[in-house]
C-alpha cells in the first residue's frame, strides 16, 4: 500500500531524472567553445600584427579592416556562449533542486507510513496514510510546477539569445599588391608560429568536442584543458567545495548552507511546514515537537542528533552573527532551525517560519550550535 500510495510523487521524481547534470553536459561544451573562440581570438591577434608589418597598399588595408571585424566578432561570440552557459547552469540548478524537493517529500511520506507501525492495517490508519499521500503529492505537484515556471523563465532568456552576433562577411578580393606584398608571410617566423598554433588548437578542440559525448563520468573537456590550462575550463561547482551548498527557501531566495547535510536538513524541516504540534512528536506529516523536528530533519541526511531539546547544543558554537542555514537555536526548553535571511524553522502550533530571535517565553538561551562541525 505504501509503494501504490507513494508511487505517484515517484513517478514526478522520475520525470527529474538523475536530478543533476553529468561533467561534459551542454553548458561545458558552451564554455568549452568560448574558451576556444578566445584562445583563437589571440592568436588572430598576432597574425594582425604581423600583418600589419609585412603588407602594405589597398588590399592590406582591406584586409587588416576584416581581421579587426572578425576579432571584434570573436570576442562577442565568446560572451554570446558564456551567456547561454550561464542560462543553463540557472536552469540546472533550479530542476536539481525540484529534484532535491521531491525526493524530501518522498522520505517524508515514506517515514509516516513506517512509523505508523501496526496501526497502518486499521481502518483508521489507512485514512491517515491516505490523508498524507494527498498531502504529500500536493506538495510534490507544487514543486513540479513551480520548477516549470522556472524553466519557462530561462528558456524564454535562451531564447533572446538565439541569434548570434554578426560574423563579418568575407571581403572581395581586392587590388594586386603593391611591393612588401605578402610573399614573407608564408616565411615569416612569427607567421609559422601561428599557423602551427592554430593548427594546434583546432585538433585539440575536436578532439575536446568528441570527448564530450563519452560516459557521465568521463571528463568531458580533457583536451581543452590540455591546451588552454584547466583554469578556463573549471566546471561551475569546482570551486564550491570551500564556499557551501544553495538552499531555495519558500520565498524564492537562496542561502547558503555551510555543508550538505544542513542544507538537506533545512529542505527536510521546511518540507514539514504546517504540520501540527504535538508534545513529545517525532512523527513528520502527523505532529512533532520542537525537537522532534529538527532531530528528523538531521536523521534524513545521516546525522544523529540528541532527542530533548537542551541536549541539541551539540556541535561547535557559532556566534549570532556567523549563523548558517542548518544552525540550531537552542533554549534550556525549546529549539529552532536557523534557515537563512533572518529566519528560523520551529515546531510552533503548526510547523511555521518565523524571524530569527534568542528570546522564548522565560527559557535561557544557551546559544546557535552547527551540528555538522
Amino acid at each position: 500500500m505504501i509503494d501504490l500510495l507513494s508511487r505517484p510523487i515517484v513517478e514526478l521524481l522520475g520525470a527529474f531524472g538523475g536530478g543533476t547534470v553529468p561533467s561534459g553536459g551542454p553548458a561545458d561544451v558552451l564554455r568549452l567553445s568560448s574558451a576556444a573562440i578566445e584562445a583563437a581570438q589571440g592568436i588572430g591577434r598576432i597574425a594582425i600584427t604581423e600583418l600589419a608589418s609585412n603588407w602594405n597598399g589597398d588590399a592590406a588595408d582591406a584586409a587588416l579592416r576584416y581581421a579587426e571585424n572578425a576579432h571584434a566578432s570573436a570576442l562577442a561570440l565568446a560572451d554570446h556562449a558564456d551567456d547561454i552557459a550561464a542560462v543553463v547552469d540557472r536552469a540546472c540548478r533550479d530542476t536539481e533542486q525540484g529534484f532535491v524537493e521531491l525526493q524530501a517529500i518522498v522520505q517524508s511520506f515514506v517515514g509516516i507510513a513506517l512509523s505508523a507501525g501496526p496501526i497502518i492495517a486499521t481502518p483508521m490508519g489507512q485514512t491517515m496514510l491516505i490523508s498524507a499521500a494527498i498531502e504529500h503529492l500536493e506538495r510534490a505537484l507544487a514543486v513540479v510546477a513551480r520548477v516549470r515556471a522556472e524553466l519557462a523563465v530561462h528558456a524564454a532568456t535562451a531564447g533572446e539569445l538565439a541569434s548570434p552576433p554578426a560574423v563579418p562577411a568575407p571581403i572581395d578580393s581586392g587590388p594586386a599588391a603593391v611591393p612588401g606584398s605578402p610573399s614573407n608571410l608564408t616565411t615569416s617566423p612569427a607567421t609559422a608560429q601561428v599557423i602551427e598554433t592554430g593548427e594546434k588548437l583546432a585538433k585539440t578542440f575536436a578532439l575536446s568536442l568528441s570527448q564530450t559525448g563519452g560516459t557521465p563520468d568521463s571528463p568531458g573537456a580533457g583536451g581543452a584543458q590540455h591546451f588552454l590550462g584547466n583554469s578556463a575550463m573549471d566546471s561551475p561547482r569546482a570551486g564550491d567545495a570551500g564556499r557551501g551548498v544553495e538552499v531555495r527557501l519558500p520565498d524564492g531566495s537562496t542561502v547558503t548552507a555551510p555543508n550538505a547535510e544542513a542544507a538537506g536538513a533545512v529542505r527536510s524541516a521546511l518540507t514539514q511546514q504546517g504540520v501540527p504540534y504535538a508534545w513529545g512528536g517525532t512523527t513528520p506529516g502527523t505532529g512533532l515537537d520542537c525537537s522532534g523536528l529538527t532531530q528528523w530533519a538531521y536523521a534524513q541526511q545521516g546525522v544523529d542528533i540528541p532527542r530533548l531539546a537542551q541536549e541539541q547544543d551539540i556541535g561547535s558554537s557559532v556566534a549570532a552573527g556567523d549563523v548558517q542555514p542548518g544552525d540550531l537555536a537552542v533554549w534550556d526548553g525549546h529549539v529552532a532551525m536557523v534557515i537563512g535571511n533572518g529566519q528560523l524553522v520551529e515546531a510552533g502550533d503548526p510547523v511555521q517560519v518565523g524571524p530569527i530571535r534568542t528570546t522564548n517565553s522565560d527559557m535561557a538561551f544557551k546559544g546557535f550550535y552547527r551540528p555538522t562541525q
